[in-house]
């Protein structure tokens, strides 16, 4: 009895500790928020943002302010969130700390069915921006298909070490593929690709934020609402199995929120990796590996890695701009052979 209560004890303390850090990142999201809003190559002090955001700023302000800037911070909050949470997904469903959807290809399978749009397609400016994410869901979910395939034996199950290899396999050979593609396509689109490439917040208008809105509006709570079942699994195939999970519809539900997450995100966001690596990582050293307060920390330290990496990529070479995926990649690389090295040891 006295067990029993003292780990109900422990986990209300943790439950309290999460939602502290969850509060103390939400306010970091705020303050980055704000100072995105401040800096560009035109600044707008604080005072003049609030102005402009009760309706008394300039025709000027307010066109940088509604039009250029608060929809690409917009974007870049829910892309964060959305990279995070599937890498979190795939790291709890696998059992493989570095399981994230840019390592093991599921972002170049979004990125592959994107280009083949953007090349066919007559023009980027009249595209249906809602069929983007689709079609870009659509090419992760193929991936994500093909590396589960290759990955799962009957008896063994997924092992983590096959899911990354294979992961690493096929993003490497898309990667080629797309490369390839870059050199046949329309001359006036390659600057948009190349840009792209690199992981540039492209879609930086209200109606691209509307389009990205309901896949991360639907599928991050509907990650949290299945925490109980992330958290069995992670026990291990027999324990889930013992419990009464129906482990194989569980994991083909989750890697599709995790698939549709990544794939609608990099549609908008170019191919951006780490975020799904680094996201959880840090939130299970703040809250723990329990996946009610791991998926919600996870989305809040995504938002805040690619706030800040996207204004930090707008202010510091004016009036040019280093793509932020280039920004998370200068982050998330080392921090990658940091946790490579530690699971060899």
């Amino acid at each position: 009895m006295q067990q029993t209560s003292s780990i109900v004890s422990s986990d209300q303390r943790r439950t309290r500790r999460g939602i502290k850090v969850m509060a103390a990142l939400s306010l970091l999201v705020l303050a980055v928020f704000i100072m995105s809003m401040n800096t560009g190559f035109i600044r707008l002090s604080p005072l003049e943002v609030i102005q402009t955001l009760f309706g008394m700023g300039t025709d000027k302000q307010e066109l940088i302010l509604f039009d250029f800037r608060l929809p690409r911070i917009v974007i870049s909050i829910l892309v964060g969130a959305g990279l995070a949470v599937s890498g979190c997904i795939l790291q709890g469903i696998s059992r493989n700390a570095l399981a994230d959807p840019g390592i093991l290809g599921i972002n170049a399978g979004a990125g592959l069915m994107v280009m083949l749009f953007v090349a066919f397609f007559p023009s980027t400016a009249s595209a249906p921006v809602y069929i983007i994410p689709l079609l870009a869901f659509v090419g992760a979910l193929l991936t994500a298909i093909l590396i589960y395939v290759l990955a799962y034996k009957k008896d063994e199950g997924i092992s983590p070490i096959r899911l990354l290899f294979n992961g690493i396999a096929i993003a490497a050979g898309i990667s080629a593929l797309m490369i390839v593609l870059t050199l046949t396509i329309d001359p006036t689109k390659y600057q948009f690709v190349a840009t792209w490439l690199a992981g540039s917040m492209w879609g930086t208008n209200w109606k691209y934020v509307l389009s990205l809105l309901p896949w991360v509006a639907i599928l991050i709570p509907f990650a949290i609402y299945k925490a109980r079942v992330m958290n069995v699994l992670n026990l291990g195939d027999q324990m889930a199995s013992g419990l009464g999970t129906p482990i194989e519809k569980e994991r083909m539900m989750l890697i599709a929120v995790a698939v549709g997450l990544a794939g609608s995100c990099v549609a908008f966001s170019g191919a951006i990796g780490f975020v799904g690596l680094i996201g959880p990582h840090l939130a299970s050293r703040l809250v723990g590996p329990k996946h009610q307060l791991l998926i919600p920390t996870s989305a809040l330290v995504g938002s805040l890695l690619m706030i800040a990496a996207d204004t930090i990529g707008r202010v510091i070479l004016q009036p040019s701009e280093i793509p932020t995926g280039i920004i998370v990649a200068i982050i998330g690389a080392p921090y990658f052979l940091y946790l490579l090295a530690k699971s060899r040891g």
